[in-house]
């Protein structure tokens, strides 16, 4: 997933796919560990995956909490 999606994203649906995006790294990491996926780089996707989706909702946490500072000065 390319970041400029990800910052299409709105807060809700963000993190429907951030949990969606866990669910199936975990899975996969499951299946990996039983027998080798046939392309564990899959895995590594996923992984950076997650860390944009992180990435985005701390972004986002952060500039809000800078305007709500903003707003109470």
């Amino acid at each position: 997933m390319k970041q400029q999606v990800i910052r299409e994203l709105s807060n809700p649906e963000l993190k429907e796919r951030l949990d969606e995006e866990r669910v199936q790294l975990t899975k996969l990491k499951m299946n990996h560990a039983v027998s080798p996926l046939e392309n564990p780089n899959k895995i590594k996707a996923y992984r950076k995956t997650v860390a944009r989706l992180q990435t985005e909702v701390r972004s986002r946490e952060i500039a809000s909490a800078k305007a709500k500072e903003a707003t109470n000065k």
